[in-house]
């Protein structure tokens, strides 16, 4: 048996595109949807508080609760799974067991540990709008990279901003904490991800100053 070719990181961000028409029946082995999210998971954020949750959506029956949320958009039933991604609006509170984790292994000192989880407390103390946007540019780099890693492990993917998030947290019980960033179809294209153009760089890049 040949061993399949590995696909380079440039090869996935070229490839990349949003499909919207996927096979209907196909199952994602667990293993492969477990090392896309670990792969996801190893996104930057701020103060490594790991704002992302990921509610995983797959059973015929989840996804037909699903369906109307997301307007009748067919590819959440067709995918093998859709990943509502979530940010963390009270992810200070996950700074004490990350960096009370790496006290006790060692890696930073009592010091350390106390200014950080004193900085990171007195960042979200009494401010909404900053828990806010943090939970959406952080669950956000996690949410990009978990669809290149589906990419380099041969699925497809959709990033969906439409649907009613109050329908999703009242339908699928999300707790306060949490916030719907986006939803995103991963399964195998029917149909591949229609071409689209991009700006060129002078319409993009500013150099140093407006």
């Amino acid at each position: 048996m040949t061993a399949p070719t590995a696909i380079s990181a440039i090869d996935v961000m070229q490839t990349r595109g949003s499909v919207r028409k996927y096979q209907p029946g196909v199952e994602m082995p667990q293993a492969d949807l477990e090392e896309i999210l670990t792969l996801a998971a190893k996104a930057p954020s701020s103060w490594n508080l790991q704002h992302w949750r990921y509610l995983v959506i797959s059973s015929p029956e989840q996804k037909q609760k699903l369906l109307p949320i997301a307007y009748n958009q067919e590819q959440v039933v067709d995918a093998c799974v859709t990943v509502a991604i979530l940010g963390d609006l009270e992810a200070n509170k996950t700074a004490h067991q990350i960096y009370g984790e790496a006290l006790n292994a060692g890696q930073i000192t009592k010091e350390i540990h106390d200014n950080m989880v004193s900085q990171v407390d007195g960042a979200y103390a009494n401010n909404p709008q900053l828990a806010r946007d943090e939970a959406i540019m952080n669950a956000s780099l996690s949410a990009m990279q978990l669809m290149l890693a589906a990419k380099a492990k041969g699925y497809d993917t959709c990033p969906m901003g439409g649907f009613s998030r109050e329908a999703l947290i009242k339908e699928f019980n999300i707790p306060e904490r949490y916030i719907p960033v986006m939803l995103i179809s991963i399964g195998k294209a029917a149909t591949p991800a229609r071409p689209t153009t991009r700006l060129p760089l002078d319409q993009l890049v500013i150099k140093e100053s407006f």
